[in-house]
């Protein structure tokens, strides 16, 4: 009967674990997308790549593949 709840404590213990590293991934991930919309908002605002760069912190090359982001139509939403 102890080892059950020995074991059960483990479970918990982990998923606990893994809950907190979820959210630390998801927050990231959220924050880096957040980030590379507000510089694609800012490339298609013809802001420059020299300033869209240091202002939100992301490289050059980073700024670079966003341009080519950049430079598409967006997508309409078909009809219903």
């Amino acid at each position: 009967m102890e080892e059950s709840v020995v074991y059960q404590e483990i479970l918990r213990e982990g998923l606990a674990k893994g809950e907190a590293k979820g959210k630390a991934e998801g927050l990231a991930k959220g924050k880096v997308e957040a980030t590379n919309q507000i510089a694609l908002n800012m490339l298609r605002s013809n802001m420059s790549p020299d300033l869209v760069s240091p202002l939100t912190g992301l490289t050059p090359k980073q700024i670079q593949k966003l341009q080519k982001i950049s430079t598409k139509k967006p997508r309409t939403q078909k009809s219903l």
